[in-house]
């Protein structure tokens, strides 16, 4: 029988599972010209048998607790008897480890700032619960920014829909504008440009403060005899 009756009996017999033509007519048509006679794989000879013990990964998790920053390179070569590819094997599938980066946060907050943090907080709960609802409309959230003389339009923003007939529009990449100015924001009322050259120090501070309340008289009458509460750079708080 020709390769290519061959490998239409094994087809319909074994359907998509059956090897391809190609292993049929260049591995086992010509190994039975050449005088083989038997159907079956023959047994590997100089294999490596599985190596992976529990001691060994033991200690390849004892290592890797060492030094966390290790590479599967620098860790087989603490272990000469096994190969790269066991260790990445003991890695990643036996003791199931995954290479993550850091989680990036302002700032590692100390002992003290915590427990100020947690004093400010449950300031904050107290006086919610004796005074309910009314304490969060006095709050007035204040923050600063830098806002560039020129906006440039975003990717996302320059989008459009086009089909397969549209013509081709390119852009040219924009650079950012060098000259910026500081931008106080607090809770819509008031929006302070801060001159240029000019430092925040407590003078600025106090005039910005003087200008919140004439904003607060013109906009939000009766919120400053409520008290207002004024609270500094509105960001999120670090969680881990």
């Amino acid at each position: 029988m020709s390769a290519a009756d061959i490998h239409r009996h094994i087809t319909e017999l074994y359907g998509t599972e059956a090897m391809s033509d190609n292993k049929v007519d260049r591995k086992w048509v010509r190994k039975f010209k050449d005088g083989r006679t038997n159907v079956h794989d023959e047994e590997r000879t100089g294999g490596q048998p599985s190596v992976i013990t529990d001691d060994l990964m033991q200690a390849v998790e004892t290592k890797i607790r060492e030094n966390k920053r290790f590479t599967i390179t620098t860790l087989s070569m603490e272990f000469l008897d096994i190969s790269r590819s066991v260790v990445y094997k003991i890695v990643t599938e036996d003791l199931n480890f995954k290479k993550l980066c850091y989680w990036w946060v302002l700032r590692l907050l100390t002992a003290e700032h915590k427990d100020k943090r947690f004093a400010i907080l449950l300031d904050v709960l107290i006086r919610y619960d004796e005074e309910g609802d009314g304490m969060l409309s006095r709050i007035v959230a204040r923050d600063e920014t830098w806002v560039s003389h020129i906006t440039l339009e975003s990717k996302q923003r320059s989008m459009q829909w086009r089909n397969t007939s549209s013509p081709v529009k390119v852009k040219a990449k924009q650079t950012l504008s060098k000259r910026k100015i500081m931008t106080t924001g607090l809770c819509f009322v008031l929006v302070d440009f801060m001159p240029q050259g000019t430092t925040m120090n407590s003078g600025v501070y106090c005039a910005t403060l003087w200008k919140l309340r004439r904003a607060l008289q013109n906009k939000r009458r009766g919120k400053l005899s409520k008290g207002v509460l004024l609270l500094h750079d509105n960001a999120r708080s670090q969680t881990f």
